[in-house]
């Protein structure tokens, strides 16, 4: 895999693959109306994804072997994406690159206004992504499906992911939901700038699903930025702290969790329920969003049977 571009550091990485496609979306706006622009007659056979999820979405529904090239940012599934030429990302997006592998279908974000431009006079095939809440992965799915021409193994992949989904519904139904805190960055060693899920999105929809109730949920946006001040005045009675990648080491973490007995009185530092969970599936809104909630539902409700 290509290496991440250092002027992005990994805070802000993490940010923009969280927040990213959803600052696109004006109200109203869903997944299903992604504008696709007619490719060459017949299905898409050379396609380029600069969106990790939607790259996770193609092979999940057996279109992998049509992927000529992904983004910087791929990283799954592993084998596949590291032996593909990596052509840029949402900032930074090769056109040269795209071109030079004659796709027939580019799958970029609708944020990328400048890119779908230059792929429209280069007369390539455009699938523009959007995606807001959790029920867009499963909608997206099946309308790259359609434009693919494999419909029912789109809608094969989506329906397990709902079924995954309902099934940690129904693990955790009835259970308190504890007060949750969902936190996707901060500055490390400190409680500076710390980036968490309001009530809008999908992280704050699958922690709703995991049994959680989202201590920020009266507020509609994607992210909220907290003082400590006002960490204290919510007081959650969990923490969960999403890391991406490798942006924390695994020696690291430990250390990090420590950050948080700065506020002793917050009810989840007090009870030990602070959690901080490393995983890729957690800010890539793609088919192992079930894994995301299953790990979520993990450490909300660890009696739950499943």
């Amino acid at each position: 895999m290509a290496a991440v571009p250092t002027r992005v550091s990994a805070r802000r990485l993490l940010a923009l693959l969280v927040l990213g496609v959803w600052c696109a979306n004006a109200p109203g706006v869903r997944a299903g109306d992604a504008q696709t622009r007619t490719a060459p007659a017949g299905s898409p056979r050379r396609i380029v994804s600069l969106v990790p999820a939607t790259t996770e979405m193609l092979f999940a529904m057996g279109a992998g072997d049509r992927v000529v090239g992904v983004s910087d940012y791929d990283r799954y599934p592993p084998d596949a994406v590291a032996k593909l030429p990596h052509v840029g990302g949402l900032l930074d997006p090769s056109i040269e690159g795209i071109i030079a592998l004659r796709p027939d279908l580019t799958i970029v974000y609708e944020t990328q206004t400048d890119l779908r431009r230059q792929l429209e006079r280069a007369s390539l095939g455009i699938f523009s992504y959007v995606h807001r809440g959790l029920p867009d992965i499963t909608m997206t799915m099946r309308t790259l499906g359609r434009r693919l021409g494999i419909e029912p193994a789109a809608d094969a992949g989506a329906r397990r992911i709902e079924q995954r989904l309902a099934a940690v519904r129904d693990a955790v139904s009835g259970k308190p939901r504890p007060r949750t805190l969902l936190v996707f960055g901060r500055e490390r060693g400190s409680l500076r700038n710390v980036d968490a899920s309001g009530g809008y999105g999908f992280l704050h929809d699958v922690l709703e699903i995991a049994g959680g109730a989202d201590v920020l949920g009266d507020l509609n946006r994607q992210s909220v930025t907290m003082s400590t001040e006002m960490i204290l005045a919510r007081a959650p009675d969990v923490i969960i702290e999403l890391h991406y990648g490798n942006s924390v080491p695994a020696a690291d973490l430990a250390a990090e969790r420590k950050v948080w007995n700065a506020v002793p009185s917050v009810p989840a530092v007090r009870n030990n329920r602070v959690y901080l969970l490393v995983g890729d599936e957690f800010v890539v809104p793609g088919p192992r969003i079930a894994d995301a909630a299953e790990r979520f539902a993990q450490v909300l409700h660890p009696d739950a049977k499943r």
